[in-house]
């Protein structure tokens, strides 16, 4: 498990360069965030120190960044003002709290290896939640073209040197690796158009005024001592239990799909495979302790795992320096963190954006079903609409099995393949569920029937008690013609489901049977 030191692709120096690159985007990501949520943005910046720093040495995939995010911001903002509406100050002790029992969900939910489940996610809704995302953040990036000080848009001169500096990070980017990819071209992006904006353009909205945004840090100044750690106090627990336990539980779940669906996009880029139950033991291991320490917890950051995977991060080291990094940054290295151009970390979320989306989707239209492209549409505006990664999951593993069992219900074929006047054999294809079963049954008339009737599942399988619930009903319909049904090649759970429900259809048992279980609920005696 400890495989921190284990080198499997890249170097120790790609990580370091690349753990810089990442730290320096983390800053204005948490401190957005943490306004978001209502809370300092210290609250955000050591979040993303505990997130990143845990993740990145005992997660499940190296090179894969966490930190606070916007998803998480949104939940625990209600438990801010939830908080803040029983008390003064009471908003970050409900803001802790919900955190450490969201990272003992998260820890259980490993511990049951239940991450396995992320498997299940069909590839559109894997692209319709990879676009909507990079729509997502590409939308975040707009409040930076306003004034920090007024919130007025920005114009003429202004917009235009935002506009120009913003062009000359993303072409830094672009361009910088044909001449060498010894550094990672979004360090020499920032740390160049940092540069020119210091020495000349030094009206251009920076981190400082960023920061000057937030209460009581009106000098716009980034400073702050390491955390002790401290449970939440003046909480009433016997009262307030269910809205902590509810709004935690939110909180764990929308963690770890966001950070699960990270992990798999990574997988895919790298060609490699991480571990999703070891992520889910860190990610929550890391929220518990972000929540001891004072932060307001998050998961995985899709943004800035892309930038550290596209400048050569690929081992732990890589998200360590970032967590170390943005530590030093905040205890004794804010003065130069505050004068980073905010066009500079705009052009690299920029560049992010344009990687993450899946331009290739958009030349599937009418080459695809139908139905794969009304995935990955309702999956993209559900997460654009409602900033709110989980549910746009959600919604899309159900579109996808409506749109399954719609179609697997059409697709039981009844083929009459002898016919002696006395008795006629149906051999049967398909899948019998509940999605199936009245097509199924709407092949037979067992009034005009022939007296004998051979139903054969040779190539058909019965998938549920639906399915075993439209065999009995059928065979009573023939019982009541005066007719009789048999079936052959039933698995042995089948006749034995058959059999425990007083079914009086008739099975023949042969030595070439099936063999597979069927979907049942289990007794609760």
């Amino acid at each position: 498990m400890f495989d921190l030191f284990q080198r499997k692709q890249g170097t120790y120096k790609d990580d370091f360069l690349s753990g810089l690159t990442v730290a320096l985007a983390l800053v204005p990501e948490a401190i957005a965030f943490a306004f978001a949520a209502g809370v300092d943005p210290l609250v955000g910046l050591w979040a993303a120190v505990f997130m990143g720093f845990i993740t990145a040495a005992f997660g499940g995939r190296p090179g894969m960044i966490s930190g606070a995010t916007g998803a998480i911001a949104v939940v625990v903002g209600k438990a801010v003002q939830h908080g803040d509406a029983l008390g003064e100050g009471l908003g970050l002790q409900y803001l802790f709290a919900v955190i450490m029992i969201a990272g003992g969900v998260q820890i259980l939910f490993g511990l049951l290896k239940l991450g396995r489940f992320i498997r299940l996610v069909p590839h559109p809704v894997m692209i319709g939640f990879v676009n909507g995302l990079a729509i997502v953040i590409l939308m975040a990036q707009f409040p930076s073209f306003r004034n920090p000080a007024s919130g007025e848009w920005l114009s003429g001169q202004a917009l235009a040197i935002m506009v120009g500096l913003v062009l000359l990070t993303m072409s830094i980017i672009q361009f910088f690796p044909k001449l060498t990819k010894a550094v990672p071209s979004s360090l020499v992006a920032i740390v160049s158009v940092g540069l020119l904006a210091f020495l000349v353009f030094k009206d251009s909205p920076t981190v400082s005024d960023v920061l000057a945004q937030a209460k009581g840090n009106p000098e716009g100044k980034l400073a702050g001592s390491f955390p002790l750690p401290h449970l939440p106090t003046g909480i009433d627990w016997a009262a307030e239990w269910p809205f902590l336990l509810k709004t935690a539980f939110i909180v764990a779940m929308v963690g770890i799909i966001e950070s699960l669906m990270t992990l798999q996009l990574i997988d895919e880029i790298t060609e490699t495979r991480g571990q999703g139950n070891r992520e889910c033991v860190a990610q929550g291991s890391a929220n518990f302790l972000s929540g001891l320490f004072g932060g307001m917890g998050g998961c995985a950051m899709i943004g800035q795992s892309l930038i550290n995977i596209k400048s050569g991060g690929r081992g732990r080291t890589s998200g360590i320096t970032a967590a170390v990094a943005l530590a030093l940054f905040i205890m004794i290295g804010g003065p130069v963190i505050e004068k980073i151009p905010i066009a500079a970390l705009v052009g690299v979320m920029f560049m992010v954006v344009i990687g993450t989306f899946e331009w290739s989707s958009l030349r599937t239209f009418g080459r695809v079903p139908h139905s794969d492209v009304l995935v990955i549409l309702t999956v993209t505006l559900v997460t654009v609409f409602l900033h709110d990664l989980a549910t746009a999951v959600f919604i899309g593993i159900i579109v996808s099995a409506l749109v399954f069992a719609w179609q697997s219900s059409k697709h039981v074929h009844v083929e009459l393949v002898h016919d002696t006047g006395h008795e006629r054999i149906y051999s049967i294809e398909g899948l019998l569920y509940f999605g199936s079963v009245r097509d199924f049954a709407e092949h037979f008339q067992a009034r005009s029937d022939v007296p004998e009737i051979v139903l054969d599942f040779a190539k058909a399988r019965v998938c549920d008690l639906s399915g075993l619930e439209s065999l009995h009903s059928l065979a009573e319909r023939y019982r009541k013609a005066g007719k009789t049904l048999r079936l052959r090649h039933l698995s042995p759970d089948c006749r034995q489901m058959l059999e425990r429900a007083g079914s009086i259809v008739q099975v023949e048992v042969l030595p070439d049977d099936p063999a597979y279980s069927v979907a049942r609920l289990k007794s609760r005696a």
